[in-house]
């Protein structure tokens, strides 16, 4: 496909990067439904199951096909799914992003080859392979602290240019400064990968964010989000404050997704539990946890 042939769904807005619940060490199909029934309930604009918010890392290849075929089948069309299907395998990348397309979901986030390290040649081609092998749209996810690889501005400008299904990027570059090139002059879709950064990466030009602290707060984030594509910057600072307040306290207490489903116990949510390597955080976090969740009055 040429860029001129651009065609498909744009992914603008509030997207969940969704958790997976676990209980006895088994997903909780269950609390998974009425997880996503609440995301729809506060107007999200899409959710993202198997990223790196939902221990995607942890899961079987058919509980992660199994995860995405539930929350399509749970959406049922009220909302956008945008489904984690990246792997430091291409050809793995290439099997779960095409089994995603199979099951309807409206496009796929492919994450940088992690651990391998490859050249920004090494992962044109991989991105290129991917978007190949399908027909739907493609969300690039550069994160360098997670995968120890950058995908560069240039290397997002030949993916964009080569593949009219590469449709968007979310930077969680740790920063602001790539938007305004990657917003403007590749012209490619900016989504932001950091809540923290979600007001001043959407005024130099992101169309929206990847939202972890949505899980539990969507209503703060959607509001946030919609204020700043209106224009209402005033609006928008005041939302800022709380939900990106709120985001940056409970990061500070462990690895995502630790303090964020911890919270989301504590207010009854799911089950405070996780696959090894992760596991729950110290009593002291626990105590902080539930102080911050009382100062934002969320308990």
């Amino acid at each position: 496909m040429t860029a001129a042939a651009r065609t498909g769904p744009s992914f603008r807005g509030t997207y969940t990067a969704l958790v997976t619940p676990i209980r006895d060490q088994a997903i909780d199909w269950q609390t998974l439904d009425a997880l996503v029934e609440r995301q729809i309930e506060a107007g999200i604009d899409g959710v993202v199951p198997c990223g790196s918010t939902g221990e995607s890392a942890t899961l079987s290849h058919d509980e992660h096909d199994l995860v995405i075929e539930t929350v399509v089948r749970r959406v049922a069309g009220r909302c956008k799914v945008l489904a984690g299907t990246g792997s430091n395998n291409t050809a793995e990348a290439v099997r779960l992003t095409q089994h995603a397309e199979k099951l309807g979901v409206d496009g796929a986030l492919v994450v940088t080859p992690y651990y391998n390290r490859p050249t920004q040649d090494g992962m044109f081609q991989h991105f290129c392979q991917v978007a190949a092998a399908v027909n739907f749209p493609i969300v690039l996810y550069n994160v360098p602290s997670r995968c120890a690889v950058d995908l560069a501005n240039e290397t997002v400008r030949r993916l964009h240019g080569e593949h009219a299904n590469i449709v968007a990027i979310k930077d969680a570059s740790g920063g602001i400064d790539r938007v305004a090139e990657l917003a403007g002059p590749i012209g490619i879709d900016v989504l932001c990968g950091d809540d923290t950064f979600t007001l001043p990466m959407m005024a130099l030009g992101a169309v929206g964010v990847i939202s972890v602290i949505s899980n539990l707060t969507p209503e703060w984030m959607k509001q946030l989000v919609d204020a700043a594509a209106a224009g209402d910057f005033e609006r928008a600072r005041a939302c800022h404050h709380k939900a990106c307040g709120l985001a940056e306290a409970i990061g500070m207490l462990g690895p995502n997704p630790l303090p964020l489903k911890a919270a989301m116990a504590i207010k009854g949510l799911l089950c405070d539990e996780y696959r090894l390597p992760l596991c729950s955080m110290g009593p002291q976090e626990h105590r902080i946890l539930e102080e911050t969740l009382k100062r934002f009055e969320l308990l």
